[in-house]
């Protein structure tokens, strides 16, 4: 039992799980490995358990409160969760937890109806995901190009060792056949840029691991995170769905957030990653960092205007094959 993980609990289906929840006037919690809701007496407590193993959703109706604990564990057991008014209606915002927005049935639909245009076709897939990739790098050659803060690390566009990269990166990428191959030539391109600002930003030897407990593999964990969240916003926004990814395979959920979260990483999460490790920051001064650099960069504008763009013409574009 020591090994158990609520996530381990999606193992019940949700077709095949028995319970929906209303509740209203008291507080969810987290408490023993357990997610209970409390009921306020004047003479006792009182807590009843939530068996979230076989709950499809939990509906928060007037006078409740949730903690954070709470919704973790009911992310990672699939665990649906919604606000409402009395009665369970009307629902104020319900869906899958890990990206949690306000019911709406008003979003735009010409750029779902365009990518779905060409997403279909594996050809025009490919030219969709090449263009996004010729995006990003066109995005990281602007910032890194005037951004005075990168440029005192060391960081320069006109830098033979940076170039001689991209111009590899460009004619695999105009070469590639396959998806699988844009994501081999993408890493390719990543791990030089590790080695590239690592280099420059005097910060020493690197090796990037997820699981990682050294400061630049944490801070490049946490900036990815808030680029997953300016493209899912993005993505939104436009009501096209995540899955329908360009690179990142078909049947991986939320797989269209990593392509559009792609067009910032390397811009601007990678390298402040590196200097804020080197500096010693706190992980709240990386994050502001983060956050600053997407507002001055114009981040999210960027990633409206390249979804954008391939939706709206990406059906349009021929192979020249």
């Amino acid at each position: 039992m020591d090994d158990f993980s609520p996530s381990d609990l999606k193992a019940i289906l949700h077709s095949k799980r028995a319970n929906l929840y209303y509740l209203e006037y008291c507080r969810v919690m987290q408490k023993d490995g357990r997610v209970l809701y409390l009921k306020e007496a004047k003479e006792d407590n009182q807590y009843w358990n939530i068996p979230i193993a076989n709950t499809t959703v939990v509906m928060l109706g007037n006078g409740t409160s949730i903690t954070q604990a709470a919704v973790r564990m009911l992310a990672q057991a699939g665990v649906l969760l919604g606000f409402c008014g009395g009665g369970g209606t009307p629902l104020y915002m319900g869906c899958e937890i890990e990206w949690m927005t306000a019911q709406s049935e008003y979003r735009p639909t010409q750029y779902l109806q365009g990518w779905l245009g060409f997403w279909f076709d594996d050809s025009k897939r490919l030219i969709a995901a090449k263009r996004m990739q010729q995006g990003r790098i066109e995005y990281l050659l602007s910032i890194w190009g005037k951004d005075r803060d990168l440029k005192a690390e060391g960081l320069q566009i006109d830098d033979h060792e940076l170039q001689a990269a991209l111009d590899v990166f460009k004619v695999r990428t105009e070469r590639a056949e396959r998806a699988s191959e844009l994501l081999l030539t993408e890493a390719q391109l990543t791990k030089v840029l590790y080695k590239y600002v690592a280099n420059k930003t005097k910060f020493g030897d690197f090796s990037r691991e997820r699981e990682g407990s050294d400061k630049a593999n944490a801070f490049l964990n946490h900036g990815n995170y808030l680029a997953y969240g300016l493209a899912a916003t993005t993505l939104w926004v436009l009501g096209i769905p995540h899955g329908l990814a360009l690179m990142h395979g078909k049947t991986r959920r939320g797989a269209l957030v990593f392509d559009v979260a792609d067009l910032i990483k390397d811009a601007i999460v990678l390298p402040w990653a590196f200097v804020c490790a080197k500096e010693n920051a706190t992980e709240q001064e990386f994050r502001q960092q983060c956050l600053q650099s997407f507002t001055n960069h114009k981040a999210l504008d960027f990633m409206f205007n390249q979804v954008k763009s391939i939706a709206l013409q990406g059906a349009d574009e021929e192979t020249t094959q």
